[in-house]
C-alpha cells in the first residue's frame, strides 16, 4: 500500500543542511517518529511531496531547494525592536529567542546584533534560504478512506 493524500503517516527523519549539520531528526526528539496527514499543507511543501507513492519501510533521501522548503530570505524581515522587552536577560547577536505574536503564536527569531536602545532580529525562518537534505523512512500508514 502506498500513501496518497489524506493518509495519516509517521516518518523517521533526518534533516541536514548542505555542509552536512544535522537540524533536525527523529533522533534528537527521543526518537519520536513525525506524524502527519500526507498531501495536506501540514509539512512543507517538498517533504509532503516527497511521500506521496511511498511504502511502509521504504527509505529515501531527498534535497529541497529554499522554494520547496521555508522560502528564501526576506531583507524586510529584518526588523528593529526595542531593547526593554528583555526582562533580566541580556541579548546577544547569534542567540535565537522566541516571541509571541499578536494571536499568541510563538515563533523564534534570530538576534543580529545589539544596541543601547534596539535589537536587530531576523523574523524569517531559521531555515529560510537554506537547501534542506533529508533521510526519511516510512514507519506507519493509516489509510484515509476517501
Amino acid at each position: 500500500m502506498s500513501i496518497k493524500k489524506n493518509d495519516k503517516i509517521k516518518v523517521e527523519y533526518e534533516g541536514r543542511l548542505e555542509d552536512g549539520t544535522v537540524f533536525d531528526s527523529s533522533e534528537k526528539h527521543n526518537g519520536q517518529l513525525l506524524e502527519f496527514t500526507a498531501g495536506v499543507g501540514e509539512v512543507i511543501k517538498g517533504f509532503d511531496d516527497a511521500v506521496i507513492g511511498m511504502e511502509i519501510d521504504e527509505e529515501k533521501e531527498f534535497t529541497l531547494k529554499p522554494e520547496e522548503a521555508y522560502g528564501e530570505a526576506n531583507e524586510e524581515l529584518k526588523q528593529d525592536i526595542p531593547k526593554d522587552i528583555f526582562k533580566g536577560q541580556e541579548p546577544k547577536p547569534g542567540m535565537v529567542i522566541v516571541l509571541s505574536s499578536p494571536d499568541g503564536k510563538q515563533f523564534p527569531v534570530n538576534i543580529l546584533s545589539v544596541n543601547e536602545e534596539s535589537i536587530t532580529v531576523d523574523l524569517n525562518h531559521p531555515l529560510a534560504g537554506k537547501t534542506l537534505i533529508f533521510k526519511i523512512k516510512i514507519k506507519e500508514i493509516q489509510q484515509s478512506s476517501e
